[in-house]
């Protein structure tokens, strides 16, 4: 009778611990599909300390604009967002793009130089963590980072910390640093979500890293109307094939080398706007999806770097 009543109680804590997790994965992927919407954004960083007293802090940026975040592709285990940038009434922008991917076993990581790196994790790393993907506007890297959803008194947080180039708002401005370590937070709210950073402003060279500066940063995305993104909508239909093959053809790139470097300009181009450029073509000549696979391959070959 003991051992009847124990193999019960040991099914029961079994069948418990396993709705649990489930319910714990349901909890993630719900609080990573509520990061898609239609959103007002704000974007606010300042330099906060520096170790060099002669430093002199930069001016503290402050913008704002409408983001459509794209629930785009959506499994058990991965959800794509793509964001899109609203700048008028018929006027938008491909901005930057988040893959969630659960327990993922490698990572990209961002070294200097136009230059990422994939390494392997290993299996007590990933247990239970997502890995957040984020791409540049032309879907080529940017940075990877690996966390775990917090679910508890009623927050929903994510946080992780890594490197990455430097910022949209300063690589052109700037050069006196070449990595951003970012300390990331995302954190629901109830009008929307916030993406809130503490960031160090790395000189990395042949002899470590130098810490020149820290920043702390806010990006505050709050629910907007739905009806300031119609032009959006209609003009993301028209694009959304093209940059479904753009993303698999990265996907080959990153299959095929373990490290990718990236050129800058190419004929006085930058990728972005080559790629730009075919998503035009694409949908005026209506390109099937392998006609888009080819352009855009030849196109992002001629911006790899051999290693």
């Amino acid at each position: 009778m003991k051992r009847k009543l124990h193999l019960i109680l040991t099914l029961l804590t079994l069948a418990t611990g396993s709705l649990y997790a489930q319910s714990k994965l349901d909890q993630d992927r719900a609080a990573i599909r509520s990061l898609g919407g239609f959103y007002k954004v704000t974007f606010d960083y300042g330099e906060t300390f520096a170790p060099d007293t002669a430093y002199k802090n930069h001016p503290q940026y402050h913008a704002s604009g409408y983001e459509w975040a794209v629930v785009e592709e959506e499994s058990p285990k991965k959800i794509v967002i793509q964001h899109i940038l609203v700048t008028g009434d018929s006027s938008v922008i491909k901005h930057w793009r988040e893959d969630w991917v659960y327990e993922e076993n490698k990572i990209v990581t961002f070294d200097k130089d136009n230059t990422w790196k994939t390494t392997a994790l290993k299996t007590n790393e990933t247990k239970g963590r997502w890995v957040q993907k984020v791409f540049q506007v032309d879907d080529s890297p940017r940075y990877e980072s690996i966390g775990t959803w917090v679910h508890v008194d009623g927050r929903h947080e994510w946080h992780s910390e890594c490197d990455s180039p430097l910022p949209r708002r300063e690589f052109t401005k700037r050069n006196d640093y070449n990595v951003l370590r970012r300390g990331n937070r995302i954190y629901i709210t109830p009008t929307g979500w916030m993406f809130e950073q503490d960031n160090q402003k790395i000189i990395r060279s042949a002899s470590g890293d130098k810490l020149l500066a820290r920043e702390k940063g806010y990006e505050e995305f709050i629910k907007a109307d739905e009806s300031k993104f119609n032009y959006a909508k209609t003009w993301w239909k028209t694009q959304q094939p093209y940059w479904t093959s753009v993303r698999q053809v990265w996907d080959e790139v990153y299959a095929q080398h373990a490290q990718v470097k990236l050129k800058g300009k190419t004929d006085g181009k930058l990728l972005y706007e080559r790629l730009f450029d075919l998503a035009d073509r694409s949908t005026k000549e209506r390109w099937d999806a392998a006609k888009c696979k080819v352009e855009t391959r030849k196109v992002i070959d001629g911006y790899l770097v051999a290693i």
